[in-house]
């Protein structure tokens, strides 16, 4: 099993994210409906469908499909998580600018600033009922990981459980930020769309990277 992963050999799993969340469009709006209007996995497939349309057939890196992500979603689709999602995938092309493969630390670095980037521009943090549910857990289950003496693997798998676990924790978690806060007690008792998204990402980008170490 390798420790690194080629970023030309990566590239594709930024067309199986963009896959993934075109298919999850009604799985996605469902849950937002619940708490909001209902238009996250409608905004988040129209995006990734524009990814897809310039991307698929192209010879790319990770790096370069992290901002073709970026720049699509900044520019092509509205509402808050356009610039969230845009910012983190834009972030965490910039860390790999230079590189020619991913590694367990590179990967540590790549995620901290996409995360950074999402907190900087919507203030949200854990136990608001956000993508952040999410995201700040993985990161942390990943470099527990990591300094433990885990390999890139190892710590791709932390990364999932936590994500996962953090999905499932903002069904008890009363919405402090954005629509769903309106709601107040009210917004309790259903996962959060964002978070959803978020884990999706993270799980389809963990498993890519995971398949290719094991190669």
């Amino acid at each position: 099993m390798s420790d690194t992963v080629s970023l030309l050999d990566a590239g594709p799993i930024t067309l199986d994210i963009a896959r993934v969340v075109v298919e999850a469009q009604d799985h996605l709006s469902e849950i937002d409906a619940a708490t909001g209007d209902g238009d996250h996995g409608i905004n988040m497939a129209k995006g990734f469908r524009l990814v897809l349309s310039r991307l698929e057939g192209k010879s790319f890196d990770l790096a370069e499909g992290f901002t073709t992500i970026g720049d699509t979603l900044l520019g092509d689709i509205g509402g808050s998580m356009g610039p969230l999602y845009g910012s983190f995938f834009t972030e965490m092309a910039d860390t790999l600018k230079g590189r020619t493969d991913l590694d367990r630390d590179s990967f540590q670095a790549m995620l901290q600033a996409g995360e950074a980037a999402i907190v900087d521009l919507g203030e949200a943090k854990v136990g608001d009922k956000t993508l952040i549910d999410v995201l700040t857990p993985a990161r942390l289950g990943f470099e527990q990981a990591a300094a433990s003496g885990s390999d890139f693997a190892t710590c791709l798998a932390a990364l999932r459980t936590a994500a996962a676990t953090g999905l499932e924790s903002t069904r008890d978690m009363v919405a402090r930020l954005g629509r769903a806060s309106r709601l107040g007690e009210r917004s309790r008792g259903v996962l959060d769309a964002g978070a959803a998204s978020s884990e999706l990402i993270l799980r389809t980008l963990a498993d890519g990277l995971s398949q290719r170490l094991a190669r």
